[in-house]
């Protein structure tokens, strides 16, 4: 779990928009981990994180698509049914709001990468560290399959 950059874009809702902005990103070699578009009534709302955020910059600036910076939770999850849950059941213990996520698969095998923005996050990052270290001593939780 790490705080991480996240890039927002408005992007004009018409064919191959996107498509510019993620070739435009492989040809300089930046990985996309994690995205999200969003349709609006006006136009489309673009995050995303990438391997590289000064190549990022470089390409949308070069391609006229303005942006912001925006900091992000990375938070590693186990790539299982209820993980996300019980990370922000933990979040909403501690009082701590979530404005938007988004979900990507992660090249860890068995594991997700969710992206949230929170209205605090320093404490939800350490919230979340807690809660994994917490799980990581006493176990994954699961039963072992033999005893199913």
């Amino acid at each position: 779990m790490e705080i991480v950059q996240e890039v927002t874009a408005r992007l004009e809702n018409k064919p191959g928009r996107l498509a510019k902005i993620c070739s435009s990103l492989a040809q300089e070699k930046v990985d996309i981990q994690a995205i999200s578009v969003m349709e609006t009534d006006g136009p489309s709302v673009l995050r995303f994180v990438t391997t590289d955020l000064d190549a990022t910059k470089k390409v949308l600036t070069a391609l006229g698509t303005e942006y912001k910076i925006t900091e992000v939770i990375a938070a590693q999850l186990d790539n299982r049914t209820g993980a996300l849950a019980g990370a922000l059941e933990k979040l909403a213990e501690e009082h701590i709001n979530i404005d938007y996520a988004y979900v990507s698969t992660s090249s860890n095998q068995g594991k997700a990468v969710g992206i949230l923005h929170t209205t605090n996050s320093k404490r939800a990052l350490q919230i979340l560290n807690e809660s994994t270290a917490t799980t990581n001593e006493k176990g994954s939780g699961r039963r072992p399959l033999h005893s199913r």
